[in-house]
């Protein structure tokens, strides 16, 4: 019996290590996807060349990004086999469907369309090809909707009954909307675009700061400010309304998010900084701003939030961690919306392209994006802590019966091959992003070589996703000679 927690501990570090690399890779290529579609509709439209070099500039990436997150999604799912059969057992119900609903759906939408959009430029006619691409969108969102479905339901559970132990489904609409899921889909797509854009924008910074001005470079970096104006801000809103939802659902994550213990009538303060001290009960070296608490968390002056004592001790998340990571993540979404709002200074004053220091701070603001997004997950998933389905089943109970020693050794296999496989997969995508669109005047962008002439007809050449991935980054110039 001692043996269980160490086994639990690891198991929960092993699956919290395997789904913190594959989240990175399915917020890059839902963002990149649709950012895209809009690059190809906009050169359909316009026929202007630097569109059309961005397409297929970004096309590269998002082909590695695609990879290896199928790749590491494979083996986060096994993990429910080995490590997480009684959660399984209990909850198959639920999650197995809704999982096999992204794959026959959202999967083989993304495949089916996907060949297209990377190898069939020469093949099909443009707006054959830009259906494609937006097939290819549309199914990493559809994706998106299924998973958030199946994990939304862990937190916020309804439409089902327990019988011999096992979850049975009354209603499958209740299950998929249920009361969390609305905020937490459009959190999570609102991120990946942000993710995307941040990642855009460091690259365009990259090149910027080596002294490229061409209309690609200026336009991947001018689009990628525009959509961080956006989606920012509107994440704020939404993460807003979630608030208010995991205030109703789920009382005790927010309350650690908080840091808050008591329950205070007559206004809740908000503690900007402390430490949560899960011993003493207390938050220690509080930043309190009166009423703040109320005022955003309910919407009015005088709102009540329950503190966490009103909790069973073996009820409450990690304090400290929830707090903490829900600080990164909200910081960093300020300093985002402060960037995007420099950009508009920026912009109207002209210096938009030339200021090297605005550069510089989206070249280092451009990973906070991943940051942010697993700082989120850390709140949402540690909050919700100590279910695995949220006041239905403990996490202790959902773990398989193995040994410590089995999933360390595990583990340890898992680390070195993710740093092995994707090490070496990230060294291809930033080697990608390093070189850039292809640079004015280059042969290979003339009519007839691989590019669409003046009559906007694609004629034959090699797939120009392979050049990325190959490392022939000469190919489409060989090949048209």
């Amino acid at each position: 019996m001692t043996a269980v927690p160490e086994a639990l501990d690891l198991a929960r570090l092993q699956f919290a290590f395997t789904v913190s690399f594959h989240i990175i890779f399915p917020a890059v290529t839902i963002g990149l996807a649709s950012f895209i579609a809009v690059l190809e509709g906009l050169w359909l439209k316009t026929r202007q060349q630097h569109y059309l070099d961005l397409c297929r500039f970004w096309s590269k990436a998002f082909a590695v990004c695609f990879g290896m997150g199928v790749v590491s999604g494979v083996v986060m799912a096994y993990q429910f086999g080995t490590n997480w059969s009684g959660f399984s057992s209990f909850a198959g119900a639920v999650t197995g469907p809704l999982l096999a609903y992204e794959v026959m759906t959202a999967f083989f939408l993304e495949a089916g369309f996907l060949g297209i959009m990377l190898f069939g430029w020469n093949r099909v006619s443009p707006r054959a090809h830009f259906a494609a691409t937006l097939c290819v969108a549309i199914g990493t969102l559809i994706s998106t909707f299924w998973i958030l479905a199946s994990n939304s339901w862990m937190q916020t559970p309804q439409g089902y009954e327990i019988v011999d132990g096992r979850v049975v489904v009354l209603s499958w609409w209740d299950v998929i909307f249920n009361p969390s899921f609305p905020y937490r889909l459009a959190h999570m797509s609102i991120a990946a675009f942000v993710v995307a854009a941040l990642v855009v924008a460091g690259t365009g910074a990259w090149h910027l700061l080596r002294g490229r001005r061409d209309p690609a470079v200026k336009t991947m970096f001018s689009m990628a400010m525009w959509l961080l104006l956006i989606f920012a801000p509107l994440q704020a809103v939404v993460g807003d309304l979630h608030g208010l939802n995991t205030r109703e659902h789920q009382p005790a994550k927010l309350a650690a998010i908080e840091g808050l213990w008591e329950t205070k009538t007559g206004g809740t303060p908000l503690n900007l900084f402390g430490w949560p001290d899960m011993e003493a009960e207390t938050t220690r070296y509080a930043l309190e701003i009166p009423h703040l608490g109320s005022l955003i968390l309910t919407h009015s002056w005088d709102g009540e939030i329950r503190g966490l004592k009103e909790f069973p001790k073996d009820e409450r998340p990690n304090v400290p961690l929830v707090f903490w990571s829900f600080r990164i993540m909200v910081g960093l979404g300020l300093a985002m919306i402060a960037a995007a709002l420099a950009a508009v200074w920026l912009r109207r004053r002209g210096t938009l392209f030339t200021s090297r220091g605005f550069a510089r701070t989206m070249l280092v603001l451009s990973p906070t994006g991943f940051v942010a997004l697993l700082a989120g997950w850390v709140t949402t998933e540690a909050g919700r802590q100590p279910w695995v389905v949220y006041g239905v089943m403990r996490t202790a109970h959902a773990l398989s019966p193995v040994s410590a020693q089995q999933v360390q050794v595990s583990l340890l296999i898992l680390v070195l091959a993710y740093f092995l496989v994707f090490g070496t997969g990230v060294y291809y995508l930033l080697k990608i992003l390093r070189n850039g669109p292809v640079l004015p005047g280059d042969p290979s962008t003339a009519s007839g070589n691989g590019h669409a002439p003046h009559d906007g007809h694609l004629v034959p050449q090699t797939a120009p996703a392979l050049s990325g991935l190959s490392g022939r980054m000469d190919i489409d110039r060989a090949h048209s000679t």
